[in-house]
């Protein structure tokens, strides 16, 4: 009985992770709660596993079509920002932002509250897409 627990338990971490970090629905038809989240960290980088594997396989396949490596990592980067519902890089611009235009803690957390895009957010963007195409370019 432990043990079916143990793995029910495995289960329900990982369905969380990856819908927690993906656009997948993975996730208990229950709400989650924060504590589900944070004993699901242990499970958050199998998550990425996942989102890194699609993006390594739409990579693979554009490559089999006949696309040149930098159309086919643009592929595969635009593949893991959906995958992901763009998390990461909302959060990177919103940091971005905070950080660019705020002088005290209270302005910066302001502006990383506000959903529009600033500058540095979008500048930072830019930059963090294309380092992250060029290195999966140069692989090709």
């Amino acid at each position: 009985m432990y043990h079916f627990k143990l793995l029910r338990g495995i289960v329900t971490d990982l369905r969380n992770a990856i819908s927690f970090s993906t656009i997948l629905p993975f996730g208990p038809a229950k709400p989650v709660s924060d504590g589900d989240v944070a004993r699901a960290g242990w499970a958050l980088p199998m998550a990425g596993l996942l989102v890194g594997i699609t993006g390594a396989a739409v990579y693979w396949i554009a490559r089999e079509v006949g696309l040149t490596s930098g159309p086919a990592a643009m592929l595969a980067l635009a593949a893991t920002v959906l995958l992901t519902g763009a998390m990461h890089e909302d959060g990177f611009a919103d940091t971005a932002d905070g950080f660019g235009g705020g002088r005290t803690r209270e302005r910066k957390l302001e502006i990383m509250r506000d959903s529009r895009i600033g500058t540095y957010g979008a500048c930072a963007l830019i930059g963090s897409l294309t380092l992250r195409w060029s290195a999966l370019e140069a692989i090709g």
